[in-house]
């Protein structure tokens, strides 16, 4: 049976999606349904909310502050820069290397002003994990902050790189790109269905993919987090308790993530709400920034708010403004949901569910639903349809377990120049198949068991075994091996390595370990590593059985 909360909240989503409510529901050519009567396009987007909510701070950073009105007209001063002296047109991919900060979002908004795919490439990579992306999709323009230009000119090739001086207010921080001059340049006309942004995943069989979709994927994504917010507000001003305070966010996420892009950047400019960016992660500073920016939303991977709750500091600080402390990337701890809930009184907990390859959609589990339920990734946010699937991707009923599969209009056109993994990975009625194992409940909670990719969530970040396999297999004194991840209190679970060295070497850990750190990002580098003495165990066609030795080890 429905609860209190998820009745309240149906009712407020038929108001406001019904006549005279503030949204239009139709569907596309797919009978997917979308938002109908606002921007189709992110230019539209944001000229159009810039303009609504162009005096509210939108940007705040140290001491620089930029409202919407401040970001669009930047943006459209950089997109016509981007034309007029590096060429972009159409179609070009225009990679973006950087910290959070203003330079970021303006580039992200010039590049798809001016037509190009916004290219977002991970901040951690090293110079291989670099050079696999930039090859996969051969960018026009890479534009990166100076620590990530020197690491990125190893792997860079023939691509252009242009370094900006983020430190320095924007107008300075720009130069490098716009000449310190304003052009004339014409911006192309864009529709809904161009390509818009190329992020990347992990994949079970190694390197990244990037992960395509149009300009119709990202806004719809956007506007299926903006109605949430509309329902879950109307539902506190309807209880008599709206918000004391502007919103405004924290941003902690990395922007090259779909969390930090989607659900925080581009639906803040739909809400009309204030970004504090933190340029590297710290619970202290978190803490500290919450008190002196009155923020209201928090999101992040689990660790941020477990570090939070635990930080000896805590009880220093004003958190009162704080309403709602989210989490998605990664599962968080049951037993952390209720502790969140005492630690900060103020604030309810939330958790959300969903991929790159969704623009972040799935699933979203609410306030004291979620106490309620605290295993559940909750019920499918609006617009959005949940399938669990069996043989011949087949939909089960309630309660049976199978894989579960997702469709809305958010979902991504495909895989970069690779066919037959797009194909694999969506069924013929359009859903695409996440890799994870779950059933729904009667309430239509869905509930994630296990997961059918050899896939590490560590912390939020996706990590592929086989890529970490890969590089432990380039030392020459390592015979056989297998990564899996081990389940970790503070990050849900961390990589490790079983390792059998060749005859007659010395191996140690350390050697490993340094063999390894140039080559991955920190986060892939296993936490452990055990040396076998004899050959690892082999399933019937010859692979090594990792889930045996996952039974064996990760404990």
């Amino acid at each position: 049976m429905p609860t209190e909360l998820d009745q309240r909240y149906d009712a407020v989503f038929a108001a406001v999606t019904g006549p005279g409510g503030r949204i239009v529901v139709g569907e596309d050519e797919a009978g997917r349904r979308i938002v109908s009567n606002f921007p189709a396009t992110l230019p539209a987007l944001f000229k159009t909310f810039c303009a609504l909510n162009g005096a509210v701070e939108a940007v705040i950073a140290g001491d620089e502050r930029l409202t919407f009105a401040d970001l669009d007209r930047i943006s459209d001063d950089l997109a016509r820069a981007l034309v007029a002296r590096h060429g972009i047109a159409k179609g070009d991919r225009v990679g973006i290397a950087m910290r959070n900060c203003p330079s970021w979002i303006v580039a992200h908004m010039a590049i798809l002003k001016a037509g190009g795919i916004s290219t977002l490439l991970n901040g951690w990579w090293q110079s291989a994990e670099m050079s696999h992306a930039l090859d996969l999709t051969e960018p026009k323009l890479i534009i990166a902050d100076e620590p990530r230009a020197r690491r990125t000119a190893a792997a860079c090739g023939p691509w252009p790189l242009v370094a900006l001086p983020i430190e320095r207010p924007i107008a300075e921080a720009l130069e490098p790109l716009t000449g310190g001059e304003t052009s004339d340049a014409e911006l192309p006309a864009i529709v809904p269905e161009d390509d818009a942004t190329l992020l990347f995943t992990s994949g079970s069989t190694g390197g990244a993919k990037g992960a395509l979709s149009t300009h119709m994927a990202v806004v719809q994504g956007t506007y299926t987090y903006a109605t949430s917010i509309m329902c879950l507000l109307g539902i506190m001003q309807s209880m008599g308790n709206p918000p004391k305070n502007p919103p405004k966010t924290l941003l902690n996420v990395p922007l090259f993530h779909v969390t930090g892009e989607v659900p925080v950047l581009l639906n803040s400019f739909v809400i009309g709400r204030g970004m504090v960016l933190m340029p590297k992660w710290d619970a202290g500073e978190a803490l500290r920034l919450i008190e002196q920016e009155k923020i209201t939303y928090f999101v992040g991977v689990p660790t941020m708010s477990l570090e939070m709750m635990s930080h000896p500091d805590r009880d220093r600080y004003d958190l009162s403004t704080l309403t709602d402390i989210a989490a998605g990337g990664a599962p968080r701890p049951v037993a952390h949901v209720q502790r969140l809930k005492d630690s900060f009184e103020t604030a309810q907990p939330a958790l959300g569910y969903g991929l790159t390859e969704t623009n972040a959609v799935g699933c979203g589990n609410y306030w004291g639903n979620y106490l309620a339920k605290p295993a559940s990734t909750g019920r499918a946010l609006p617009y959005v349809d949940i399938a669990i699937l069996g043989s011949g991707d087949a939909h089960l009923p309630g309660g049976e377990i199978g894989e579960v599969a997702i469709r809305s209009a958010a979902n991504i056109k495909g895989y970069w120049k690779n066919p037959e993994a797009t194909v694999a990975a969506f069924t013929a009625d359009g859903f695409f198949k996440t890799g994870d194992i779950g059933f729904l409940d009667p309430d239509g909670y869905l509930f994630i068991v296990d997961r059918k990719k050899d896939i590490i969530i560590r912390g939020g970040e996706n990590i592929s075994s086989a890529e970490v396999e890969a590089a432990v297999y380039a030392c020459e004194a390592v015979a056989e091996a297998a990564v899996f991840g081990a389940p970790d209190e503070r990050l849900g679970e961390v990589p490790i390595a079983i390792v059998l060295p060749v005859e007659g070497s010395d191996l140690t850990e350390e050697d490993l370990r340094a063999f390894l750190e140039p080559r991955l990002a920190s986060f892939k580098v296993p936490v452990r590593f055990i040396f076998a003495t004899d050959s690892l165990p082999r399933l019937g066609t010859g692979k090594i059985d990792r889930v045996a030795l996952k039974a064996q080890y990760a404990t």
